[in-house]
């Protein structure tokens, strides 16, 4: 049910028995009136003290008339200057051609509907605004009433067959009771079509919030990007405050965005409310400045993401109990994906200890190499190497999944994997096996989980021991066909294998090793991540 529309002054209106538009002789008496004063006198009006408030709570329609006679402006805001509809005021925008009605339209994307008379400047200049509006503008949802003098010029049935308007009146029959239903009809479809133009919006970025939360990993982007999202969502949104309980029955702020604020008591008591509430209750708290909404997942503690700021458009409500629904559900998807990864590192550790069993200097080198493998990673990223595979994830990653790079082992023999001195061909064919065995193991462990520790595990694990020119094993693989965690992996885990004592071999001088990297750089390593962990070893000092 709408609002009543109020006129405000019905008396002079009623004085108009005729036409107040005044490009015929038949001039109703608000023409006659309007014609006796100097049109300077009725354009000027005294300056009225505005409060801000109301403005953003009823922002005043904005009304184009675009007319090459200043008459007719004149008499348009005689009759309807003081109208309101919905509890909002109007506001005139005057344009004299088309160029000048272009102008303000680019200037003013809120204007509802256009007053637009067809002869100025050229006899089509109003026809051809139309089309500039709706098809080089591409706005739809602006209400158009044709106004002319002239209608011989432009006939009624073929403008309104070929053109996208939604009223034509010729002037000479437009009296200002026809001005004002016309007017008040252009305001009233406007509000339905940009309500659901808003509502159609809200919902593009209620979706395009669920899917970029659904992408994150961990619980604090989480959360501050949900209450990113929803002061951006909501209009006249200024701070988000996403609050669980805290101690002793009190409320604790877990995120925030937008301007620092402290919310006020109301908003506290509802904030309490909705966290104090029955799993069945999913009411969202409305007070004048503040909206409360719950999240409930299924076995977490609920939490209300509070609003401030307002007044709220009455469409923005259901928008935010929808984001609420939503991020609940990714809340729970990203426990869900917590407890995998929790089970996934579980498994990981459990590996690499029992790769520690068969090899007595594994523990502690992987250690190192892990170290070593997240700095060059990281160095990588940060000059915009490999942009196709690296990115957060990977950085994260790869430091533990380097722990897997030896799990093969476990298939070598004892006298072969413990053998003090060097071994023979025999033996050194029998050690590379554990390559292609590590490989496979992690690659049924992973159950075809493209992202995560174990999958990135199996790669390395099989191609570690490959070379940049080839001659590596276990496939022969060249340059960028190494996948680059392997290769990562490969320059971490000689540079610390020759700089620590093996059964086999005594520890190497730093310098020594550093030669070696670089005369092997585009040999056996990847010359991009040689350079990335020399950088790497500069900035730590380590003797480069």
């Amino acid at each position: 049910m709408h609002a009543p529309v109020t006129f405000v002054k019905p008396a002079e209106a009623n004085r108009s028995a005729g036409a107040v538009m005044v490009d015929g002789c038949n001039r109703g008496g608000m023409a006659e009136e309007a014609r006796r004063q100097p049109v300077g006198d009725v354009l000027e009006f005294a300056a009225e003290t505005v409060d801000a408030a109301d403005v953003r709570r009823n922002p005043p329609w904005q009304i184009l008339i675009v007319d090459d006679d200043h008459e007719v402006h004149a008499i348009t805001r005689v009759v309807l200057g003081e109208m309101t509809f919905e509890e909002r005021p109007v506001r005139f925008l005057s344009a004299y051609t088309a160029r000048q009605a272009r102008s303000l339209l680019a200037e003013n994307p809120g204007i509802a509907a256009i007053l637009l008379d067809v002869v100025m400047e050229t006899d089509d200049a109003g026809l051809k605004l139309v089309r500039h509006i709706r098809e080089e503008m591409g706005n739809r949802q602006i209400r158009i009433i044709l106004r002319t003098g002239q209608p011989g010029q432009a006939p009624e049935r073929q403008v309104i067959a070929a053109y996208d308007i939604n009223d034509y009146k010729a002037k000479s029959e437009l009296t200002a009771q026809k001005l004002y239903t016309a007017t008040v009809a252009a305001l009233r479809s406007y509000q339905h079509i940009a309500t659901i133009e808003r509502g159609r919006q809200g919902l593009e970025r209620v979706m395009e919030a669920a899917v970029h939360l659904a992408g994150l990993r961990s619980r604090s982007q989480f959360l501050a990007g949900l209450v990113g999202r929803a002061s951006a969502l909501v209009t006249n949104a200024t701070t988000a405050l996403l609050c669980g309980a805290g101690e002793n029955g009190g409320v604790a702020i877990l995120a925030e965005a937008g301007l620092p604020a402290d919310p006020p008591a109301e908003a506290v008591a509802d904030i309490a409310a909705a966290l104090a509430a029955a799993p069945g209750d999913g009411q969202v708290r409305w007070g004048v400045r503040h909206g409360v909404a719950v999240l409930r997942g299924r076995d977490a503690a609920p939490l209300a993401l509070c609003l401030l700021g307002g007044p709220f458009a009455e469409g923005d409500r259901p928008l935010l109990e929808l984001l609420c629904t939503k991020a609940a559900v990714g809340l729970d998807n990203l426990r869900l994906y917590e407890r995998l990864n929790e089970a996934q590192v579980a498994t990981v550790h459990a590996l690499g200890k029992l790769a520690e069993y068969k090899d007595e200097v594994t523990g502690d080198h992987v250690k190192r190499l892990g170290r070593w493998a997240t700095a060059i990673a990281r160095e990588l990223h940060a000059r915009g190497d490999f942009p196709q595979e690296l990115d957060d994830w990977f950085c994260d990653t790869i430091g533990l999944a380097s722990v897997l790079h030896d799990v093969g082992k476990v298939g070598i023999p004892d006298a072969i994997l413990r053998k003090p001195g060097r071994l023979d061909e025999a033996e050194m064919a029998v050690m590379r096996d554990h390559a292609s065995i590590g490989g496979s193991i992690l690659r049924d462990a992973c159950g075809g989980d493209r992202r995560g520790y174990l999958s990135m595990g199996a790669e390395i694990a099989e191609s570690h021991h490959e070379k940049f020119d080839g001659s590596g094993y276990p496939r022969g693989l060249v340059g960028d066909a190494i996948p680059l965690a392997g290769r990562i992996v490969a320059v971490a885990d000689v540079f610390d294998a020759l700089l620590h004592r093996r059964p086999y071999k005594k520890a190497w001088d730093i310098a020594e090793v550093l030669d070696l990297l670089r005369a092997e750089s585009g040999r056996h390593f990847d010359p991009r991540v040689v350079d990335a962990f020399l950088a790497v070893l500069t900035r730590e000092g380590a003797g480069v």
